[in-house]
């Protein structure tokens, strides 16, 4: 099976579809798939639902979505980097289902690993919890969050290979990782592709049976704040 595409417009061919549901990896502007992001607003694909620990920024990442209208609904942790996210929620354009971080990654991962549902402390006695399952065990109670999956995951790795098996830096393992395994369809664009056999197997953190499509991408890798000060006098 050829999973080598030309690059993120041909990636997406035959596998979008209106009111769909996609994952994105990254972590703040780290790691994002940015080159299947811009291709897939570039489709017109619309009534989207998006679940993103972030949503990117006004002008870059998902943000690009946003401005064009193509998110119906954001399943997500934090998102207080985009004034048109907040213009579109507080207005009633776009619906927002919150996660606390860690149990959006959990409900990731779970969905991955064919989990549909499981307990956590996090967010009991909080808005999170209202409408929700409640259990105790050992006198502790807890909710019940559901496993997430998606009809298409899009994620962003350092190294693939030609079967798909990626590797990921740093800041970039937030999410994606979780996410590759999640998707009914997983594309992954990657900085380099390398020879079948040339990644070190205890190395990988995505086995290629998880992802369907690759492509090589080139990376603005833009910094979220960068904060600076003048250099002191010696």
């Amino acid at each position: 099976m050829k999973k080598i595409f030309n690059d993120a417009k041909s990636a997406l061919e035959g596998v979008v579809f209106d009111g769909m549901t996609v994952m994105s990896g990254g972590f703040g502007l780290c790691g994002i798939p940015e080159n299947l992001i811009a291709a897939l607003r570039d489709t017109g694909v619309k009534d989207l639902t998006v679940i993103s620990n972030n949503a990117g920024v006004d002008d870059f990442g998902l943000g690009l979505l946003l401005q064009t209208r193509q998110i119906k609904k954001m399943i997500s942790s934090y998102v207080g980097e985009n004034k048109e996210f907040e213009r579109q929620y507080l207005s009633g354009e776009l619906e927002l289902e919150f996660n606390p971080q860690g149990t959006l990654a959990e409900r990731c991962r779970a969905g991955g690993a064919g989990i549909p549902g499981f307990f956590t402390k996090t967010g009991v006695g909080t808005l999170i919890a209202e409408g929700k399952e409640h259990k105790e065990f050992d006198g502790e109670t807890y909710i019940m969050e559901t496993g997430l999956v998606a009809d298409l995951s899009i994620v962003k790795a350092w190294k693939g290979d030609e079967q798909g098996n990626l590797i990921f830096r740093k800041t970039a393992r937030n999410f994606n990782p979780m996410m590759a395994s999640a998707g009914k369809v997983t594309i992954a664009e990657v900085e380099e592709i390398v020879p079948l056999g040339s990644l070190d197997p205890d190395n990988i953190h995505t086995p290629g049976i998880f992802v369907q499509r690759i492509i090589k991408g080139e990376h603005e890798k833009r910094i979220e704040q960068r904060t600076v000060r003048e250099r002191e006098n010696a």
